[in-house]
């Protein structure tokens, strides 16, 4: 039985389409013991998203990148967030987006991108599905300064840290963000493990 066989539909609310959509939908859902139940949920929809880690094997570093977000902020993180960079798919191809966002906030050229895996990052609200992308890089591939783009709020600091250093980052907490945690252990796994 398909997942579409246990869901009616009742009602759709917009909550609010300001900058993404806020909707509250009541629906059943049939359980496994064959029963209906009638639930509410609110879903947030702010389109597919893509993120990539750049790493360069000789050197064992990693691109990484640290901004303000303000739903960190507002939920007691007071500094900015160190982050893979990372962007909405706005529909477009995720592999080129991925090329663009990596380009626009690091100002580094990927070698070699390519999708590793994809995931839900919240899915009890959120509908947002995250394409994961990694791509070597070279000191010689920085095309630009990055730092995002102003226009649209952006303020990006570039690092550089060591796959050892990032991940120490990890573990004192000084990362905190989902996304950049399973792609630095996915490069601790597969791409840079002794």
């Amino acid at each position: 039985m398909s997942i579409a066989d246990r869901v009616r539909v009742r009602h759709v609310q917009v909550l609010s389409d300001d900058h993404y959509v806020l909707k509250k939908t009541t629906y059943d859902f049939r359980r496994r013991n064959g029963q209906w139940q009638a639930q509410t949920r609110e879903t947030y929809d702010r389109g597919n998203g893509v993120t990539v880690l750049l790493y360069d094997p000789t050197r064992r570093t990693v691109v990484l990148t640290r901004q303000f977000r303000y739903p960190a902020f507002v939920n007691g993180h007071d500094d900015l967030l160190i982050e893979s960079p990372a962007g909405l798919l706005d529909d477009a191809d995720p592999e080129a987006r991925a090329r663009a966002e990596v380009e626009e906030e690091t100002g580094y050229r990927p070698r070699g991108l390519r999708k590793v895996f994809e995931a839900f990052m919240s899915p009890g609200a959120v509908t947002e599905i995250v394409h994961f992308y990694v791509g070597e890089y070279r000191a010689e591939d920085r095309v630009d300064s990055g730092g995002g783009l102003a226009h649209e709020g952006e303020d990006i600091e570039v690092l550089e840290p060591t796959l050892e250093e990032a991940l120490a980052m990890i573990e004192d907490g000084r990362i905190k963000d989902g996304k950049t945690i399973m792609l630095l252990q996915y490069a601790a796994l597969h791409l840079l493990a002794r």
